[in-house]
């Protein structure tokens, strides 16, 4: 399916019944990566998952940037007219579900937040000079992207009051007090740190997730 928002055009895929529920892919992938989930979730939510501009089937633009994105999900949530859907985002999707819930405090109904970061130095110094390699190599904008951006103040996440659910891999590529931060910041949060898994080895291609996410979503 399509819907066409501030300019471009977002592919998405649509299915099942119940509360509805948004899925966001992280960088470089596309909605794909939560086929095994929305096998799952669609028996009890309308998931809506999407391709980000610039990613899978939506519209290639030199116009890109997180805020970008989250203005993109603002709008597909108004035109669609989908009341208060909760999110699940990953990586970059759930920096988008962050800045999303910054700018309007009552769009979302609930937040999973998993595998974020708030600012290019959270990445663990490693994993921070590989990203610079690649993309002195390749010059891939996805990977600037990463490089220069987000700009999240720790502190502004007090403002989002909404129940969520922060979850990260315990080799995550971050360092390691960052998804603790988050959750003390934030009013009303929980931690889930996924036993043995990498930053994306519990999330794409992956069901791992389910229960969890039936169970804070429930």
């Amino acid at each position: 399916m399509e819907i066409a928002v501030n300019g471009i055009t977002l592919h998405y895929e649509k299915k099942g019944n119940g509360a509805p529920l948004i899925l966001l892919h992280g960088n470089g992938e596309d909605h794909h990566i939560f086929d095994k989930l929305i096998e799952k979730l669609a028996p009890y939510y309308t998931v809506y998952a999407i391709d980000s501009r610039n990613h899978g089937l939506s519209t290639k633009t030199d116009n890109f940037s997180y805020s970008f994105m989250a203005d993109d999900i603002i709008a597909f949530i108004h035109n669609l007219k989908i009341c208060e859907p909760s999110v699940l985002g990953f990586s970059d999707g759930a920096i988008i579900s962050l800045l999303v819930a910054l700018q309007h405090k009552d769009i979302f109904n609930k937040l999973i937040l998993s595998g974020v970061n708030l600012k290019p130095s959270d990445f663990k110094d490693e994993n921070l000079a590989w990203l610079n390699e690649e993309y002195t190599q390749t010059g891939d904008p996805l990977l600037k992207l990463m490089l220069e951006e987000p700009n999240i103040k720790l502190d502004s996440l007090k403002q989002i009051t909404n129940k969520a659910l922060v979850v990260g891999g315990e080799n995550d590529l971050f360092n390691d007090h960052l998804f603790s931060d988050i959750t003390a910041t934030m009013p009303d949060a929980s931690l889930l740190i996924m036993k043995g898994y990498d930053h994306a080895g519990y999330i794409v291609d992956q069901d791992i997730l389910y229960p969890y996410i039936k169970e804070f979503l429930t």
